[in-house]
């Protein structure tokens, strides 16, 4: 089992990395590290996570307000956005019908 991002996926990343950095460097590295402890969890069981309304998979973060949307495919997982728990639902949903 693989991951695949949407190409937004890094932008989605960079904003967020880059809020925690202006606070803490430490803090925007346990948000990374964070993410890719989600991801990994993921690979390993694919279908683990609920359902978000939109269809797809949700993985929320522990310790950060944030969650991933992916869907499963084949051989791999795919990533199609990381956003605010309290932003708006439909934010990066378009990506999955594209």
């Amino acid at each position: 089992m693989q991951a695949r991002f949407h190409r937004r996926v890094q932008h989605d990343l960079n904003e967020i990395i880059g809020k925690y950095d202006e606070i803490s460097e430490l803090l925007a590295e346990d948000f990374l590290a964070e993410f890719q402890a989600g991801v990994r969890k993921a690979l390993l069981n694919p279908r683990f996570f609920h359902f978000d309304a939109c269809g797809l998979r949700r993985c929320n973060l522990t310790r950060f307000p944030y969650h991933f949307l992916y869907d499963i495919q084949m051989d791999m997982i795919r990533v199609w956005v990381v956003r605010h728990d309290h932003r708006d639902p439909r934010f990066g949903t378009k990506r999955f019908r594209s």
